[in-house]
């Protein structure tokens, strides 16, 4: 138990302070905190399996949802298991290259998240405008191109965020506020000039999301434009159903992800167990959304995770 609950002392060791504030509380929040990943690591799970087992599922549209499937089970499960060693055995202690690692893990799955969401708008895009070219403008090797450019992507512009930390000095106040490594509040404990993490850390935010924001708001202007064109509003309804869950995985992600990034730069007026409890709902509540939005919305996906729910 020594090796994970050192000191600040040690050079080379951080201390994760879990949610200031309500420390007294940390055995309570760890149970909603372990019940969202549960149900999103079981849902996620489901949905990955009944993808990969069912033929009829191996469309674009699937192979996205199993693409965003990975990525939140990857994200929850980088950030739970340290918060729960924080939560109940008061193990604090993280290397600097487990700091880094886990903000790499954490920055460049939220930015390839984004860039999944940009693939699903333009599939739905496709699918409502160009129906008839959808299997042949859609293919699952340009699914898979797709998620390998998203992929490539995150790893170029979040790649610099660790890097440019491993090089600046730090103080003799480690004290992380925080469950996980976040980007600025480690760059914050650095006794050198960190204007670069600062601005390269907003380039980030407001380049890459607003350029996915702008192609999501291109798309859907294009799917209304093409749906007020049909006279029908039977299938008007049926149009923008098919949209229906991918506009509410929006709604919940960018503004949750924009507000736990944005507060270290501009919101010192927020609590700060306030603010660590949203940036850690991020990770965690989505992830169990998801799959159950998707397996609502989708009644070909909703009944083959139902029919391997019930296997299990």
């Amino acid at each position: 138990m020594a090796s994970f609950n050192l000191t600040p002392s040690d050079p080379s060791t951080f201390i994760l302070t879990g949610i200031l504030g309500l420390e007294t509380a940390h055995i309570w929040i760890s149970i909603p905190f372990s019940t969202f990943y549960l149900i999103g690591l079981l849902g996620n799970s489901i949905l990955l399996m009944v993808v990969s087992k069912e033929q009829t599922l191996h469309k674009p549209m699937y192979l996205l949802l199993s693409m965003l499937a990975l990525t939140e089970i990857i994200a929850s499960s980088t950030v739970l298991p340290r918060a729960l060693c924080i939560f109940w055995f008061n193990w604090k202690g993280i290397t600097l290259d487990g700091c880094l690692t886990q903000m790499f893990l954490l920055h460049s799955g939220s930015v390839m998240h984004s860039a999944i969401l940009v693939a699903m708008a333009f599939d739905r895009y496709v699918a409502i405008c160009n129906p008839l070219r959808y299997a042949t403008i859609l293919t699952n090797a340009r699914i898979a191109m797709l998620g390998l450019v998203g992929l490539i992507r995150a790893v170029l512009f979040v790649m610099p965020l660790p890097l440019l930390l491993s090089r600046q000095p730090f103080c003799a106040n480690r004290l992380i506020p925080h469950t996980y490594c976040d980007h600025m509040a480690v760059a914050k404990l650095s006794c050198g000039d960190i204007t670069v993490n600062k601005i390269y850390g907003l380039v980030i935010v407001f380049l890459i999301l607003g350029f996915d924001l702008t192609l999501i708001s291109l798309s859907y202007s294009l799917i209304i434009k093409a749906v007020l064109r049909i006279p029908s509003k039977k299938a008007h309804q049926k149009a923008l159903n098919t949209c229906s869950a991918h506009i509410c995985v929006m709604l919940m992600a960018y503004p949750l992800f924009l507000f736990s990034t944005l507060t270290y730069r501009f919101g010192q007026g927020i609590a700060p167990h306030f603010h660590i409890i949203v940036a850690n709902l991020y990770y965690l509540l989505l992830p169990m959304l998801n799959p159950i939005v998707y397996g609502v919305k989708t009644k070909e996906l909703r009944e083959k995770m139902v029919k391997y729910s019930c296997r299990v």
